[in-house]
């Protein structure tokens, strides 16, 4: 018998759900746009087993990847376990063997050397394959249709880091994937291995670096002549793994850097900047112009995440954990080694936010997130005590004139990751629907939204039901048709 008494927050609506599911011909309210055909893939977890300690990072979930898939305005939904050597040999034992997020000298003896990871944080189409990704290890290749686990892999041999990235880069002008591994040659190294790919899945360049200290690089910024690279406060150290803690710690003296490095260039030739505390978890888009490189992203001031606590004992501070959206520009002709930073929008924002991924690297004008508004309905009656912690709204943010246009999901509701879908046949940026899926606290049932991203205030276009709570998401992509072929 799973018992998980122990886990005071995996209660109601997040409690873990624990199966795997097909449901065809969803419900949808609304009408599915003719131009919508392809699959909305969500990658990220549950917890098969409990975890063994209740201060574990929610990170170290079970990998579950779940699609919408969309054909002639009919929807199936599919969802599956990542079934990685971690998930396979708990299954066997009946129970978690595997200890804290990223620390391996806290496991069960039986699984020591075992691939650990649980594959759970972005889902990839790329040179006709579907993969799961977490930067601890390796992609993990699925497939696309029954969207069971095949395995790893390295590209055809030619992938030398240990680790790849949850967020590779694919340039929409040549369509080559930029993409990289931290801590490349084992745990607690500073070695970053960063790699081009061509769109046959074939690596054509390797360039290896190491950072300023070892830290989370969880997301790159790409343009068409540089790649930037953001360094900040999560440490760790051997010391740390033999207490028995989480991989990272929040160090409030680090500062924070960010590296720049041409697309053609070697390790050499990389240019550290460095600034205050922060954290550039994710990033939104980036360009060159002229000898300036510029990074937009939705920055925290100090540690987003409690469950990687301070190092030096001091509590998490909720204040510093908000994002906003911030330009910094780097300077490639000055031998000043800081760099510009400007507030773009005065409300902190969720940091899952999106582009319309065929301007990524190039010049832009809309980003896309969600955002809590607390000036909007909420029933605390129906939904729980949640309503500090929603976020109810996507926004469509205009980085050229400073205005937001707002998506309400509804007075039970919290929206998850926003996600784009370009409009067949258009050029335009911004021209298509926003799609990601929104809790439903009262119903306890995931839905579906898709909305015109032009014309947001309109609301829903369509919205998908599911009768159930899926799955936690971390993050979704959209796939056109000719991205995942079908059986």
């Amino acid at each position: 018998m799973v018992d998980f008494s122990n886990q005071p927050t995996m209660k109601g609506f997040f409690a873990p759900t624990r199966f795997e599911v097909d449901v065809y011909d969803c419900e949808v309210v609304g009408k599915i746009p003719t131009d919508i055909n392809g699959a909305f893939v969500r990658l990220g977890g549950d917890w098969f087993y409990p975890p063994k300690s209740a201060d574990d990072s929610p990170f170290n979930v079970d990998g579950y990847v779940s699609m919408f898939r969309f054909k002639n305005g009919i929807v199936d939904f599919k969802g599956r376990w990542v079934k990685t050597p971690r998930f396979l040999a708990d299954r066997a034992a009946h129970k978690q063997l595997f200890g804290m997020y990223r620390n391996p000298l806290t496991d069960d003896p039986s699984v020591k050397d075992l691939d650990r990871t649980v594959s759970n944080t972005t889902p990839l189409a790329f040179a006709g394959k579907l993969f799961t990704l977490k930067e601890d290890s390796l992609p993990y290749e699925i497939n696309c249709n029954t969207l069971e686990t095949i395995g790893p892999w390295n590209f055809h041999g030619k992938y030398k880091s240990l680790t790849f990235t949850a967020h590779p880069k694919v340039d929409p002008v040549s369509g080559e994937m930029i993409c990289y591994g931290y801590e490349a040659t084992g745990l607690e190294t500073n070695d970053v291995f960063l790699y081009t790919i061509n769109k046959k899945g074939e690596v054509t360049r390797e360039v290896r670096f190491k950072v300023p200290y070892i830290s989370m690089v969880h997301d790159i910024g790409l343009t068409q002549k540089h790649v930037i690279i953001p360094v900040f406060g999560f440490v760790t150290s051997m010391e740390r793994l033999k207490e028995g803690k989480v991989h990272w710690g929040w160090d409030s003296k680090a500062p924070s850097y960010v590296g720049v490095i041409p697309r053609d260039g070697d390790g050499k030739d990389i240019r550290w900047f460095k600034g205050p505390e922060r954290a550039t978890v994710h990033t939104l888009n980036a360009r060159t112009e002229g000898e300036k490189v510029i990074l937009e992203a939705p920055i925290y001031d100090s540690n987003p995440f409690p469950f990687f606590p301070p190092i030096d004992g001091s509590p998490w501070d909720p204040q510093k954990a908000r994002a906003f959206i911030r330009r910094n520009t780097f300077n490639l002709g000055s031998n000043d080694d800081g760099f510009t930073e400007e507030k773009l929008f005065q409300m902190n924002v969720s940091d899952l936010g999106r582009v319309d991924d065929r301007f990524l690297s190039l010049p832009y004008r809309y980003a896309f997130t969600a955002y809590g508004d607390r000036d909007r309905p909420f029933d605390e009656a129906r939904a729980g005590n949640l309503k500090g912690r929603v976020n109810n709204c996507y926004g469509r943010f205009d980085l050229a004139t400073g205005k937001m246009n707002s998506y309400f999901a509804g007075d039970t509701h919290s929206l998850q990751e926003v996600c784009f879908i370009p409009r067949t046949n258009s050029t335009e940026e911004g021209a298509g629907y926003i799609i990601g899926v929104a809790s439903n606290y009262a119903e306890m049932r995931s839905e579906l939204i898709i909305a015109d991203a032009q014309h947001l205030e309109d609301g829903d276009v369509a919205r998908v039901i599911l009768p159930f709570r899926a799955t936690a998401q971390v993050h979704g992509r959209w796939m056109a048709e000719n991205e995942l072929p079908v059986a």
